[in-house]
């Protein structure tokens, strides 16, 4: 099994009440129900522990059981409209795949 942790701000001109109603009304449902993802939680940063701002505004941790098979779920017509949606809010978003020691 892998996480892969992504890691955004949002894009300029993109409003945070938009974005969290995406993420909670289509995002988070329909990536649960892949069948290569075991959970999917978008986190909100709220600052560093030792003080100041998160360098981040979200983050995303998939718990991925098939990254083939996550593959295959991302193509579909219905992911894709999600991908499209949320390039259009987040700004370079950095996708890092990890693994547990």
């Amino acid at each position: 099994m892998a996480k892969i942790i992504v890691l955004f701000n949002l894009k300029p001109g993109t409003s945070v009440a938009d974005y969290e109603a995406f993420a909670r009304e289509s995002d988070l449902p329909i990536v649960n129900a892949l069948p290569s993802v075991d959970r999917f939680e978008v986190l909100k940063a709220e600052g560093l522990l030792t003080g100041g701002p998160s360098p981040y505004q979200y983050i995303e941790i998939i718990d991925v059981n098939n990254l083939e098979q996550l593959g295959k779920d991302v193509s579909t017509e219905t992911m894709q409209k999600i991908a499209a949606t949320f390039r259009s809010m987040a700004e370079e978003p950095l996708f890092i795949i990890t693994k547990n020691l």
